[in-house]
């Protein structure tokens, strides 16, 4: 891994990289193809916050991430979230870092728009990315979200993922 990691906003320029992200066959089951999320971007415009993941020049990794919804969905304000939303890392590009990577910068953006809280959901079983979140200090919440746990990552200023 380079010191070149960025995340760059998806563009018209740049939109045949990010729907060249495809992870490993046997990992499809996990998680939205990049092309479902961006359905979801264009129709979740104040939420949804879809980005490439670059290192240097080279496409490694799409993510998305939320901000600020209603995770109860009833209106009362009184759950709101913010956290990763997909995480596709290019199944060639897998095991660099990279997700970690994202998840910092996730994190990052949450703590500068003033919040101290990353949510994720996961696919559970074997083959699920449960061990890279908890990995990472999440930990699992006891709720699910449609038959994916919810894990929550508390964010202190200054830490880093």
């Amino acid at each position: 891994m380079t010191t070149a990691l960025r995340l760059e906003q998806i563009t018209p320029e740049n939109l045949d990289a990010a729907l060249g992200v495809k992870v490993r066959p046997d990992q499809e089951h996990l998680v939205a193809s990049v092309v479902k999320s961006l359905a979801e971007a264009y129709v979740h415009p104040g939420v949804a916050w879809p980005r490439l993941i670059l290192d240097g020049d080279r496409t490694v990794g799409f993510l998305m991430a939320f901000f600020d919804i209603d995770f109860a969905g009833d209106g009362t304000g009184k759950d709101i979230r913010s956290g990763l939303w997909r995480l596709n890392i290019a199944a060639g590009e897998q095991g660099r870092g990279y997700g970690r990577f994202a998840v910092g910068a996730v994190a990052a953006e949450i703590r500068r728009r003033g919040g101290t809280r990353l949510t994720v959901t996961w696919e559970p079983g074997d083959d699920g990315p449960e061990l890279f979140y908890l990995g990472l200090g999440f930990r699992a919440t006891g709720e699910t979200s449609g038959d994916q746990t919810v894990g929550v990552l508390e964010l202190e200023p200054g830490d880093a993922v």
